[in-house]
């Protein structure tokens, strides 16, 4: 048999047989095919060396993984969330990568890790609004302020793209300031739409009519997609921070299609994505935990992220008491898809080297598994606190 059509038969079981075996092991899907992957690649089913169409289509898989990420992100909700929330939210973030420069300084750590500490992603989180449900307070507010530390984690993974490739020179703020016209540009963008939209709200149903029968909201959306990458081409910016643009302006303007955002995150988790976390995971082959030094390091990384929040959470007590707090700090400990992101990118740049790009992802899977543990054993019982938000933006605790 040959290599490629290995890969393909290996790829089809592995995404196929991967939920089986998440409900069976009571795991998220994600690390499971991280783990199959690895152990695919190490019993050489993923043939030798780097398969170029392997990997091309695991690239693109990180890429819809990122739109879909953007799907997330209703940017007019954003705007009217309440300033008692964005308050704490930004003290939250700010204590966080705070703490995250302090900590990487002091352990003689480089900028990497600086990046990767406090990086927060809401993919993950999404598997546990379905869970315990979008309207539990705890999932609510990680979910907010989550899609709040997305939005500059993706800013800092462009900003570290263009560190790690250019330097401190000069072509580095050269990049800065293109980075800062295009998201300039991006808010001119948004208010004219917003009052194109207003005027004409006609015009949003005939692009993305309410029944269709062309499947159009499809159309526009991987046209939106297509060319927001284009234009990260051409302007040299990370492609990742355009694919999360494109699913921003799609979850933005086309709320209207409320079945939207599941047809494209029902096709993007059954096959494209998978692709990309089993790929990494056959970057990860299992004889490789046998590198002296590698779980303890991995574990250290595990848990200076999950302490980190932990103490950042304390923003979040006066508005939700200890135990939510807890909870969003470990809701927010899984930024999996986007540190996996910068330990490839810079591991590709030669800014780590494969012992510690080794170790970030595992360190990655194991964030995973002790915080969706210890989330459970949090809602074994009901909490005896809610977030509760009072007229006038004042905020309340009740007891349940």
């Amino acid at each position: 048999m040959s290599s490629d059509v290995l890969i393909i038969v290996t790829l089809s079981l592995l995404i196929w047989v991967s939920p089986f075996i998440a409900k069976l092991v009571r795991l998220p899907t994600t690390p499971v095919e991280i783990i199959l992957g690895s152990i695919a690649g190490g019993i050489g089913l993923f043939g030798e060396g780097d398969n170029e169409i392997f990997s091309i289509v695991a690239e693109f898989g990180f890429l819809y993984l990122m739109f879909v990420a953007g799907l997330e992100v209703n940017v007019k909700k954003l705007l009217r969330t309440d300033m008692e929330i964005l308050k704490t939210g930004f003290a939250y973030l700010g204590i966080l990568y705070a703490l995250s420069v302090l900590i990487a300084y002091q352990l003689g750590m480089s900028f990497v890790f600086m990046v990767i500490f406090p990086l927060i992603s809401v993919g993950l989180i999404a598997t546990l609004s379905k869970e315990y449900g979008k309207e539990t307070p705890w999932v609510k507010l990680s979910i907010t302020i989550g899609i709040l530390g997305e939005l500059i984690s993706i800013i800092v993974l462009t900003l570290a793209s263009a560190g790690i490739h250019y330097g401190l020179g000069l072509d580095f703020f050269f990049k800065i300031s293109v980075l800062a016209t295009f998201i300039a540009s991006m808010a001119l963008v948004y208010y004219l739409l917003h009052l194109l939209f207003w005027w004409y709200p006609e015009i949003r149903s005939v692009m993305m009519p309410y029944f269709d029968t062309k499947e159009q909201d499809i159309r526009l959306s991987m046209a939106t997609l297509f060319i927001m990458l284009a234009i990260m081409l051409y302007l040299g910016l990370e492609l990742a921070f355009g694919a999360f643009i494109a699913g921003v302006f799609i979850a933005t303007f086309f709320s209207h299609k409320e079945d939207l955002e599941a047809k494209l995150s029902s096709f993007g988790f059954g096959f494209l994505i998978p692709i990309f976390f089993i790929y990494v995971g056959s970057s990860l082959p299992y004889e490789a935990l046998q590198k002296e030094g590698l779980i303890l390091f991995s574990l250290i990384i595990a848990v200076i992220m999950i302490f980190i929040r932990m103490l950042a959470s304390s923003a979040f007590v006066r508005l939700c008491g200890f135990r939510n707090a807890t909870l969003i700090a470990f809701s927010h400990a899984m930024p999996l898809t986007l540190l996996i992101a910068v330990a490839t990118l810079a591991f590709h740049a030669r800014s780590i080297d494969e012992f510690h790009y080794e170790a970030f992802i595992l360190a990655s899977i194991v964030e995973v598994v002790v915080s969706m543990a210890a989330i459970k054993l949090l809602n074994r019982r009901k909490p005896v606190e809610e977030c509760v938000l009072a007229p006038g933006g004042k905020t309340k605790k009740q007891n349940g």
